[in-house]
């Protein structure tokens, strides 16, 4: 119509990090300018927030109302349920206004300690973060499920297992499809069926129920102490063993046994020692580490090979070109006997380089056991 001011584009106004006009128009400080207009004629200032949405509405335009308080929504809301007409002539004038006043910001914030601390993600120590988000959901004011459906599944499974049918049910139908069947194909099978039909009574759960129950499971979750390492205590103990000498890694997996045979256990499939090359390396993936290690470091690996040692260096060479195992043949050969000392650092070399080809995903080590 002539005469009329457009609003900015929907799909990503300037001034606010990519978020798009959409996401801005109902932030704090831009629904603050649309409330305290006052060039539009005699109208109020929620009268014109009701003009802004019902426009945008009108345009197909996704309006994420849900982010503002409750009462702010209520009042849009009862406001947009009042009015009945506005003239082209004061429709022009309210999305002029607004228009104006959203092209002044300059930089947007998520608004809220949730937000923040969703924007903070990764960047806070973990100790801090659980505070903070302890006293988020203390205030009652951010939306627990939010926070509740980012956590991983492995976080998850231990409340899912704990907590009753009835809050396992609640809990799987807040979370994306895929982490619920995840998390559902872990439980023991009885537990999965019964959670599966509790879901199906939940059509009836009241909103505020479903909140209390999310605040209680935050609060549950948040309460559980940050960690003070990135691994757990096998994959530690795991690798340090494997950079020890082996007659310390014996002594070590042998006292250990004798002190807790499962975590024994659960080390040994951690560790990975050139001894573990026959069952933990693909055939296909011997010529890749062997281009990645020097060759006179390799042969004296090979050479020096004993007792279960020697399954490992015969493995590496059935799987590399004839003519290239014949000349390593060759070398061991005329090396002679290797120290024992020389030997385990040449392996351990060879170990480094498959570990390194691993944390690149140059090779993927096959799951299994020593024997």
């Amino acid at each position: 119509m002539a005469g009329f001011t457009p609003l900015p584009p929907l799909g990503g106004g300037a001034g606010f990090g990519g978020s798009g006009f959409a996401g801005a128009v109902f932030d704090a400080p831009a629904f603050g300018l649309a409330r305290g207009a006052s060039s539009a004629g005699q109208l109020t200032g929620p009268q014109k927030a009701a003009i802004i949405v019902r426009l945008l509405l009108a345009e197909g335009a996704e309006l994420p109302l849900a982010r503002l308080p409750d009462r702010l929504q209520a009042g849009i809301t009862e406001e947009i349920a009042r009015m009945r007409s506005v003239d082209r002539a004061t429709l022009e004038a309210v999305v002029q206004e607004f228009a104006e006043g959203v092209e002044k910001i300059g930089l947007s914030f998520p608004g809220g300690l949730e937000g923040a601390l969703a924007l903070l993600d990764g960047h806070l120590s973990p100790a801090t973060s659980s505070r903070l988000r302890r006293m988020a959901g203390a205030s009652g004011t951010s939306d627990p499920w939010e926070r509740i459906a980012g956590l991983e599944a492995d976080r998850l499974l231990p409340v899912l297992e704990e907590e009753s049918i009835e809050i396992g049910a609640v809990l799987l139908s807040k979370l994306a499809v895929s982490k619920a069947a995840d998390l559902l194909g872990r439980l023991p099978g009885d537990k999965a069926r019964r959670i599966t039909y509790a879901v199906s009574l939940t059509g009836n759960v009241d909103p505020d129920t479903v909140r209390r129950i999310g605040l209680s499971l935050a609060a549950q979750l948040e309460a559980q102490p940050a960690k003070a390492f990135d691994t757990g205590p096998v994959e530690r103990v795991g690798a340090i063993l494997n950079y020890s000498a082996a007659a310390t890694r014996d002594s070590v997996l042998k006292g250990l046994e004798e002190e807790d045979a499962g975590f024994a256990e659960q080390v040994r499939r951690a560790i990975f020692t050139f001894t573990n090359i026959p069952v933990r390396i693909d055939a296909r993936d011997i010529p890749k580490v062997i281009r990645n290690v020097d060759q006179a470091v390799l042969v004296t690996a090979l050479a020096g090979a004993r007792g279960k040692e020697i399954a490992a260096a015969e493995f590496i060479l059935t799987n590399m070109s004839q003519r290239m195992a014949a000349s390593l043949r060759d070398e061991m050969a005329n090396l002679g006997k290797v120290k024992d000392k020389d030997a385990e650092a040449a392996m351990a070399t060879v170990v480094t380089a498959i570990r390194e080809m691993e944390a690149a995903g140059e090779l993927f080590l096959v799951a299994g056991d020593e024997d």
